[in-house]
């Protein structure tokens, strides 16, 4: 028998699991495959290296091409350290909001979505629906984006579902379609120096000190970017420029020893129209140059890049077809671009048109007592409903 469940009765449910990226995720795909079962929908998963999380997906309707897939992750940020009111891993409506971890940020897209596929099949049983309608859900979104690669290579690989069309990235976007956003993509820097008394410095290396070199580079690296006149694609963004930017540092043993280690991060956020590669061709060689000339004063010295994350922008694309749907669905106009990083650039480097748009205001993601308005919720539904009718119509 069906599971014949609300989107809120879903999105109760989906809240109810504590998939913090920190921890596993498959109590949440065990009942999400269930779901999916019980509507006469078959799903593949594709787990991780390690075997305690995965990504899921599933495709409804005919082979067809056209088809639409519905893209969101399952991992929420931790709530610890943070004051809520309300118990986080539980739905509570008041004030005209639903409260909990992950109804904005993005389990309230994801229950829209899985909703969306139960309907898709009682549309397809009844052979109303002439294109598919597919979801894929992954993990470790927020602590880079590191589930959905191999997911939608499998996808991609998958010939025993239609190729799909469009992508919808649900992240919070007010309903809005959001075509372009920025790229990112960082290291773990460890510059590795040589303790002594800090009376005999000449003779040591401060990996402190020496840190402060790349930490300058990026001081400067931003203010020349800031004062450059932006393309026209950079002008969409705020700010309209590429940053370099680090957020965390340690290092030394005491005040009088020259510190033997010092670890940060460095990371970019790159605008569309730029790449990875004309970035690392500036920022490698100089930490090449530091590296050796740190080896050359000591030969336990030097600098150590370790990859973080890398996430690929996504660009606006011209007469997209994920853009021209969601349109016409929500009459929106207007051009949305954001800052911020989604898992849309990695399904358009998967070969799918993409576009971003789901209900609720981001600026509610990661935040103590994180809500999405009932209004945009309902949005969402109504949302998923035209986009039914449209895949009926063939």
């Amino acid at each position: 028998m069906s599971m014949d469940l609300s989107a809120l009765e879903i999105m109760t449910k989906l809240i109810s699991f504590p998939t913090v990226s920190r921890d596993s995720n498959l109590d949440l795909i065990d009942w999400v495959e269930s779901y999916l079962t019980s509507h006469g929908i078959s799903s593949t998963r594709v787990p991780n290296p390690e075997g305690n999380k995965s990504a899921i997906y599933a495709s409804v309707g005919p082979d067809a091409p056209g088809g639409v897939v519905l893209s969101g992750h399952t991992d929420v940020v931790p709530v610890d350290g943070q004051d809520w009111n309300s118990d986080p891993w539980t739905v509570t409506e008041r004030d005209g909001r639903y409260y909990g971890r992950g109804t904005c940020d993005m389990k309230g897209f994801d229950a829209i979505a899985l909703w969306a596929m139960g309907q898709a099949a009682k549309l397809h049983a009844d052979g109303k629906l002439k294109k598919p309608l597919q979801v894929a859900l992954s993990y470790d979104e927020e602590i880079g984006c590191t589930g959905a690669p191999p997911m939608i290579a499998h996808m991609v690989a998958n010939t025993d579902i239609p190729r799909a069309e469009a992508a919808i990235i649900g992240e919070p976007s007010t309903m809005q379609a959001v075509t372009g956003h920025k790229g990112g993509f960082g290291w773990d820097v460890h510059v590795k120096g040589f303790e002594v008394h800090s009376s005999l410095m000449h003779t040591g290396v401060s990996a402190i000190l020496e840190s402060a070199k790349i930490l300058t580079w990026i001081n400067e690296t931003n203010a020349e970017l800031a004062a450059k006149e932006p393309t026209a694609i950079a002008a969409m963004f705020e700010p309209p420029f590429t940053t370099v930017h680090s957020g965390t540092i340690e290092g030394g043993t005491a005040g009088n020893i020259t510190a033997a280690d010092c670890r940060f991060d460095l990371d970019f956020r790159i605008v569309a129209d730029e790449d990875r590669a004309q970035w690392e061709a500036r920022l490698l060689p100089f930490i090449a140059e530091l590296d050796a000339e740190l080896k050359a004063r000591h030969p336990e010295a030097g600098v150590i890049m370790n990859e973080d994350f890398a996430l690929p922008p996504l660009r606006p694309e011209e007469d997209g077809v994920a853009e021209t749907l969601v349109r016409s669905i929500t009459g929106d106009n207007a051009s949305h671009v954001v800052s911020y990083g989604t898992e849309a650039g990695q399904f358009q480097e998967g070969g799918y048109s993409s576009v971003v748009c789901g209900p609720g205001d981001i600026a509610q993601a990661h935040q103590p007592d994180e809500f999405i308005e009932i209004s945009e919720f309902n949005a969402g539904v109504r949302f998923q409903e035209r986009l039914l009718e449209r895949l009926c119509e063939g």
